[in-house]
Formats: structure tokens, sequence, C-alpha cells
């Protein structure tokens, strides 16, 4: 007689688990900009630095792949869910040192110096003084890899889900966008405002999630959805009030991981399937490429130096006043 619902077994679990005898992989591990604990079937990825917004720095797309590998992995893991600490998601590049210090106060790791990570490097490629012009392909050899790292969201096997809170805005996006499903809070800040200036989505994953009209309609004005919008034009899949956030991605990774794992990397595999075929990796191979020009136009490098001069916060409060949003803008 079979067991009932012997579907519903772990990999690990059952007569006939060919993980039987085994020991089970490490639970947690330490990263420096998130941090990684199995929680039963679910894979709790949390960016980890909430006093920077979560700001993504060098380390994070690394940190990223490694996380949702070793989840990828983990016969006990059917579904990764990736949330921030703090008072938002990501709030994009930690652009303090970038665009208001030129890179100037950047140390490197032994394991990026003399590469095209290496700060000195960038920093080089990014002087609007700069006699020896820009080299496009220094500064894409470098982004591409921050794509890379995100993008293993999209290529784990695995479902990933992206919980939003707060803000979720600029390189915040290129994250989150490459997550299968976005869940979010309904007053969450969802948005790329530095095409105003100074920043194209390199990830390129925004008409492939929303469409044409509605994709343009945001990257034309740098403006913002709320995650009540967000989930009205398809972009997030539910949206709650934010004191319901917890309990509603609780109930939806839950049903995900009661679902049998090879199942879900089936239907992961075959719907992606379709996606990739639209072309994600041209549209963020060519969304790299225009990210690195838009820093280095006349009115980029303008931006820049006004960051230097005032501070980066007053130089993005500049940007974004005509558009009424200054108040808000990350």
């Amino acid at each position: 007689m079979s067991d009932p619902a012997a579907w519903r077994e772990n990999w690990t679990e059952g007569e006939g688990s060919k993980f039987a005898g085994r020991p089970a992989p490490e639970s947690e591990a330490e990263y420096s900009t998130l941090t990684y604990e199995v929680d039963g079937r679910i894979a709790r990825i949390t960016f980890n630095r909430p006093h920077r917004g979560n700001a993504i720095t060098a380390e994070t797309p690394g940190d990223i792949a490694a996380a949702v590998e070793r989840a990828d992995l983990d016969p006990r893991v059917h579904v990764i869910l990736l949330s921030g600490r703090g008072k938002g998601f990501c709030g994009g590049y930690d652009l303090f040192e970038t665009a208001e210090r030129n890179f100037s106060d950047s140390e490197g790791t032994p394991s990026t110096g003399g590469t095209v990570l290496d700060p000195a490097v960038q920093a080089a490629n990014h002087n609007p003084f700069a006699a020896e012009p820009w080299d496009p392909m220094i500064d894409y050899a470098m982004m591409s890899r921050f794509n890379r790292g995100f993008s293993s969201l999209l290529h784990a096997t695995k479902p990933t889900v992206a919980k939003l809170h707060g803000f979720c805005v600029a390189g915040g996006t290129d994250i989150a966008l490459y997550c299968d499903q976005i869940i979010c809070a309904d007053d969450t800040k969802i948005g790329y405002p530095p095409t105003r200036v100074w920043g194209v989505p390199a990830a390129g994953m925004w008409a492939h999630r929303l469409g044409d009209q509605r994709a343009k309609r945001l990257l034309l004005t740098g403006e913002c959805l709320a995650g009540t919008q967000a989930a009205e034009w398809g972009l997030a899949v539910e949206s709650w009030p934010a004191e319901e956030l917890d309990q509603r991605t609780e109930s939806l990774v839950g049903k995900i991981a009661a679902m049998p794992v090879n199942q879900l990397m089936m239907v992961k595999l075959a719907l992606n399937s379709a996606l990739l075929a639209q072309g994600v990796q041209n549209s963020g191979m060519i969304s790299t490429v225009f990210d690195g020009i838009s820093r280095h136009t006349r009115e980029g490098y303008s931006f820049q130096l006004r960051s230097a001069e005032v501070g980066f916060r007053q130089a993005v409060r500049e940007r974004d006043e005509f558009f009424g949003d200054h108040k808000r803008s990350s």
C-alpha cells in the first residue's frame, strides 16, 4: 500500500531517497552584504546593510550568486526568498563613493587588485578630467559582472521570490526584477529615478516584466510605482498592507515549498525558456553598455561634478525637484 501524499516528501525524505545517509548541507554561511539561512524548505537570503539602505557594493553580486548557488544545490530547499532588513529592500548602488567621492576613498580587496574591479582602475576610467579617453569595455567588464551575479536569481533552477518593502529603487530593481515572483507592501516605492541623468537600468528587465509601453512610461520619466500599482500592472504578483506583508509572504512561499521540488524546477525551466527567448541576455548586454555611456555624457559628468561639489543627496534633490518627487527619491 502506498503512502498517502508521498509526493509531498522532500528529496531527502522517505523510502528510496537518493540522499539517505548523506550529511545535511550547511544551513548558515557568512557574507559581507547579506545573511543566509535554511528554514525548513525555504532558503532565506536577506540584505544586511540597513544603515546604508542595503545599498549595493562590489561584494553584493558575488554574495547573491554564492547564496543562490548554495540554495540551488541543497536538496532540502524548494524556494528561495530574498528580502532586506531595515526600512527598505534595496536603495540601489552605494553611489556615495562613486558620485560624491569619485572612488577616491574606496579600497579594493586582494582578489580585485589589478583587475577591472580594482577601484583605482575604475576611478581612472570615471575621471571627467582625465586626458585619456573613457574605455567603455573596462566599464562593461565591471558592470556585466554585477548583472551576472544578480541574474543568478533568474537562472537558478529553483523558484525565487522577492519580498519588497519601503523602497526598491535604481539598482535594487535590477535585482528584484530577476526574481520569479515579486510580493510587496502597498506603499513600497519601486522605480529607476537615475534614468533622469547618470543611469540606465543595466539588467534590462523592465520591458520583459511590464511590456513595452508601461516600461517606457516609467523609464522615460524616472517616476516610481507604489506597490499597489506594481501589482495592478503585473510587475508584482501580490501587494498587501505593510503590516500584512510578512504573513502573506510566508503563505505564498509556504505553498510553493509544499510542491515537489522537481516539479518546481521543471515548471520554472519550462517558463524560463519563453522568457529567455524574448532576448533577456541581449537586453542586459545593451542596457549595461548604455548605462556606462550615461555616466560619461556631458550631462552625466555634470551630475558627477555637482555631486562632488554639494554632496550626492543635494544633487539628487536638484535632479528630482522638477518631477515633484524629490522627497521620496533615493
